[in-house]
């Protein structure tokens, strides 16, 4: 189950979230000065934290503090990851449509913390792709003074989507 991207706690079912990221396209060559070749500076990875120094050590003095968190959870199973890139590919698809029409992103209440957590598009991609490849997703900072009136939930957009699809299939006929 994912977790609560802002406190690092798993939510309940109905508060998950879906989403899809184009692979395999071509990223420009970073030269000496760290910019690409276009000029622009290089994308940062997500995590470029040096490695622990505790790694692997039993005798790692933050076991004492109790509540120890692995540094991957468990691996995700077939389903699971099968329902995550379903969700990226649903997230893709969600902001194609509502992205122009003024919407920056999806919201989440999260029983776990009782607030309402806010995502922006990239956010909530980067954040399914970790827990697609890390089995987990970190914390995060919370969006600053978002707009609520910005963010719709993941139901909204399905019925959204929904509703595009039949007006189509409707007016193709």
């Amino acid at each position: 189950m994912p977790e609560c991207p802002v406190r690092g706690r798993p939510p309940d079912a109905a508060a998950e979230v879906r989403t899809d990221r184009c692979r395999g396209a071509a990223q420009p060559t970073p030269n000496v000065a760290g910019l690409d070749t276009a000029g622009t500076v290089r994308a940062v990875p997500h995590d470029p934290l040096p490695p622990d120094p505790f790694a692997g050590d039993p005798d790692d003095p933050s076991m004492t503090l109790g509540d120890h968190d692995p540094e991957f959870g468990p691996p995700l199973g077939d389903e699971e990851q099968a329902e995550l890139l379903a969700d990226l590919t649903d997230l893709s698809v969600y902001q194609a449509l509502l992205e122009p029409r003024g919407v920056r992103g999806i919201v989440v209440d999260c029983t776990d913390c009782g607030e309402s957590h806010y995502h922006d598009w990239e956010l909530l991609r980067a954040s399914l792709e970790q827990l697609l490849n890390d089995g987990r997703m970190r914390p995060h900072e919370p969006a600053f003074d978002p707009n609520p009136e910005q963010y719709v939930t993941w139901e909204y957009c399905r019925g959204f989507a929904d509703g595009v699809t039949e007006a189509e299939n409707e007016n193709s006929h």
